[in-house]
């Protein structure tokens, strides 16, 4: 059927690109850590401790490393063998077809669109309570998303965080990665901080009992805190600026986990050293761990720092967005203008400024909490789509090239993500799973009512 039409492997790989290619490997590795490390440090920690996992949540992070290293490797054998730009939806178009490469790249949309927006809401809410530390009173209408009820009607501070964003990632990819190194530098700073002055205030006594829930909650810990792990996958968009793809995207991917996986563990162990775990059920657990031990000002540098760092998570999202719009779009999916390249920084500056402005409308006006889960059950569902895709490619192309990336023990791993994902999967809500659903639809319905018809491959084989 040709909405299965594919592209031919060494079509895809030497497409030509029209943006600018000057990324190493250690942009990438910044981008991957600029994308995790974020929410997973400064916000999760505390109540996935204290309702989850107790001191043995620095095991919940090894396992969910676990996991996050089985689809690290799929990504790095997929992108050493099709460097295009798009991730996902790249590799799904060589291996199952078009109708297969759009719903996944439509997944990829949603979880960084979701993540955007649900970052801008909770970096809002980080710069609110600073605001009210001082004394500051923001109007309460303009403070927060659509709600009557409660006196608010748009998270003003969220819409103007993503306007500066998206102008931000507009510029050269060189350029927009910048800020977002600086910032990864200061987080490594204020993570630094926090372990240089907590590990004086660690007492060995917090930790017992280690597994106060069990085995059983060192696991349901990891299913909360798999999703710290999210967007390493940034690294994957970025094949058309990278010097060399085929190299550095896996190391960027398996770097950036590494890295991102070593910080968690060890600020775990110190936290949870520092504070009982069962006082840990608050929002801002690295600041308050230090106020938990009158370390006051050094606390406010935590959460100022947390402010500030909080943006690299939205940079490297919103790039990543723009990047896999510009993707589906070149191929006719979705409307052309978003394929735009502007001349002089030579960026995809429409399918960021789209990217932008849909984020913008959601973080302003929709509560994000209700939508956080669905973030989670898209991102599973293409590492299912994924690792299915990993065994598939072994077939109809063979083994890797020497000098490729090669997975080990295939079809053992992708097999062992694919039980992983449907485990964490199950284990959603079922307000989620139909959410999951109408976005599935939703899916359907744009790919039959334009992407069918004027898809470039369509026309190639008309």
């Amino acid at each position: 059927m040709s909405m299965f039409r594919k592209k031919e492997l060494t079509a895809v790989s030497s497409e030509p690109s029209a943006m600018k290619k000057d990324l190493k490997t250690m942009d990438l590795i910044m981008l991957g850590i600029g994308a995790i490390v974020g929410t997973g440090i400064f916000v999760v920690t505390g109540v996935a401790a204290e309702q989850y996992a107790g001191p043995a949540l620095s095991l919940s992070f090894l396992v969910a490393a676990g996991a996050i290293i089985l689809a690290g490797l799929c990504y790095a054998e997929f992108a050493s063998r099709i460097p295009a730009i798009g991730g996902p939806y790249a590799y799904m178009y060589v291996v199952f077809g078009e109708l297969v490469a759009w719903m996944t790249g439509w997944l990829v949309i949603c979880e960084f669109f979701l993540a955007v927006s649900s970052v801008a809401s909770g970096w809002s809410g980080y710069v609110h309570g600073f605001l009210n530390s001082l004394g500051v009173d923001f109007p309460k209408a303009l403070s927060g998303a659509y709600n009557p009820a409660n006196g608010t009607y748009v998270d003003l501070i969220a819409m103007l965080v993503l306007l500066a964003v998206t102008f931000w990632v507009s510029l050269e990819a060189k350029t927009a990665l910048r800020l977002n190194n600086v910032m990864v530098f200061v987080k490594f700073g204020i993570i630094t901080l926090f372990l240089i002055v907590g590990i004086f205030y660690v007492k060995p006594d917090n930790w017992q009992p280690f597994m106060p829930f069990g085995f059983s909650g060192v696991v349901s810990g990891a299913a909360v805190v798999f999703f710290a792990f999210l967007g390493f996958d940034a690294v994957s968009m970025t094949a058309e600026e990278v010097k060399n793809p085929q190299k550095d995207i896996p190391k960027g991917i398996i770097g950036s986990i590494i890295i991102a996986t070593v910080l968690y563990v060890i600020v775990t162990l110190v936290l949870t050293g520092i504070v009982p775990f069962d006082a840990l059920g608050v929002k801002d657990p690295v600041a308050f761990a230090m106020r938990f031990v009158q370390r006051d000002g050094v606390a406010g540098v935590i959460s100022v720092g947390a402010i500030l760092t909080l943006l690299t998570v939205t940079i490297s999202m919103m790039y990543s967005l723009a990047r896999i719009i510009y993707a589906i779009s070149k191929d006719g999916l979705l409307p052309k203008f978003m394929s735009k390249i502007d001349e002089k920084k030579r960026t995809p500056k429409n399918a960021t400024y789209v990217a932008g402005g849909c984020t913008m409308i959601f973080a302003g006006l929709v509560p994000m909490e209700l939508l956080a889960e669905l973030t989670n059950i898209v991102t599973l569902m293409y590492l299912i789509v994924m690792a299915i895709g990993i065994i598939r490619l072994r077939k109809v192309a063979g083994d890797p090239k020497p000098g490729e990336f090669k997975i080990p023990f295939v079809p053992l791993v992708p097999i062992l993500l694919v039980i992983v994902s449907i485990g964490l999967m199950l284990q959603l809500q079922a307000a989620t799973w139909k959410a999951f659903a109408i976005a599935l639809v939703l899916g359907f319905v744009i790919y039959f009512a334009y992407g069918y018809k004027h898809s470039n491959e369509g026309k190639i084989k008309h």
